[in-house]
């Protein structure tokens, strides 16, 4: 019973457990174009192909939304971390003016 709760995998002391997690080990992250674009076969007794086909624009239309808020989220980090140091090199006793 115990063995449930075990790690599968070992942890790695080079960086966090829950790094990485929604990776994929089989390859580069998807494109938003590489998930409009998939093809399935066609079956007999299945899903409508249609609402396949629209599900998978409008989750790859979210995935690129999302990428673009990422890297916009990402300057925004960016420029908070420096205005401090931009301020203490400007106005920090001690800072040439």
């Amino acid at each position: 019973m115990l063995a449930l709760f075990r790690r599968r995998t070992p942890h790695r002391p080079d960086r966090p457990p829950s790094v990485g997690w929604h990776r994929s080990a089989s390859g580069p992250p998807l494109t938003a174009g590489q998930i409009r674009g998939r093809r399935f076969s066609p079956a007999r007794r299945g899903l409508d192909p249609a609402e396949v086909y629209a599900f998978l624009h409008r989750v790859a239309g979210e995935l690129a939304a999302t990428r673009r808020d990422l890297v916009t989220v990402t300057e925004e980090n960016v420029r908070i971390k420096r205005a401090p140091r931009s301020w203490q090199a400007r106005f920090a006793p001690g800072a040439r003016r």
